[in-house]
């Protein structure tokens, strides 16, 4: 489903998903209300709202679409000038967010991420999340030298966007061990949530992205 102000972009963006490699059918809302009164009676498996869509905010559709079962994924959607908007939303249940200018080749990637249950931030965003830590940050934290081996590695997979599952298999380590690791990580770095240990792996430079 694709909610959003703008009949022209709605459109775009669903010729865009329709043909190959996503083959999505589309439903297209202009409100979040609307969208979420569709998502009550449709199958969806993923939702794209405009940041500065409602009158429900964004990030409480998101909310609302994370308690079904099956949860429905939500991507938000921003002008260039929306990124601290978006950014803001981080610590939230939302799936993904991308600028409208980002590339089609990041964005069809990020879409296919989400729909393989990963989070997905546009390149332009992470940037300036990145400099947020930063300046949110003081200067001996997030050091890759506050971690033990076994963290760094966890932090490295993490930044690859690698699940607890397989993070676990790869180590030959159980699933509640890696999240103790990870709960070890989060507070030698100070991170909130696993978007911004993402984002700190690729500061630190442990990812080739």
């Amino acid at each position: 489903m694709l909610i959003d102000r703008q009949p022209l972009f709605l459109a775009a963006l669903g010729r865009l998903l329709s043909p190959p490699p996503v083959r999505a059918r589309i439903q297209f809302a202009y409100d979040t209300e609307a969208g979420l009164g569709m998502a009550q009676t449709g199958d969806l498996h993923l939702v794209f709202c405009e940041v500065r869509a409602g009158p429900i905010p964004a990030v409480e559709v998101a909310a609302r679409l994370a308690e079904r079962t099956p949860k429905v994924p939500l991507i938000l959607l921003g002008e260039p000038d929306d990124e601290q908007l978006m950014a803001s939303a981080l610590n939230t249940c939302v799936a993904g967010m991308f600028t409208k200018d980002a590339s089609l080749d990041e964005f069809l990637a990020g879409v296919k991420a989400v729909l393989s249950g990963h989070r997905a931030v546009g390149s332009n965003l992470m940037g300036r999340v990145i400099a947020r830590l930063d300046q949110n940050s003081s200067p001996h934290r997030r050091t890759a030298s506050q971690l033990s081996v076994t963290e760094l590695d966890i932090l490295t997979m993490i930044g690859e966007a690698k699940s607890i599952p397989a993070i676990a298999a790869s180590r030959g380590i159980s699933h509640k061990t890696v999240r103790n690791h990870l709960a070890n990580i989060y507070r030698k770095l100070d991170l909130r949530s696993r978007t911004e240990a993402m984002l700190v792996a690729a500061r630190m430079g442990l990812t080739s992205g």
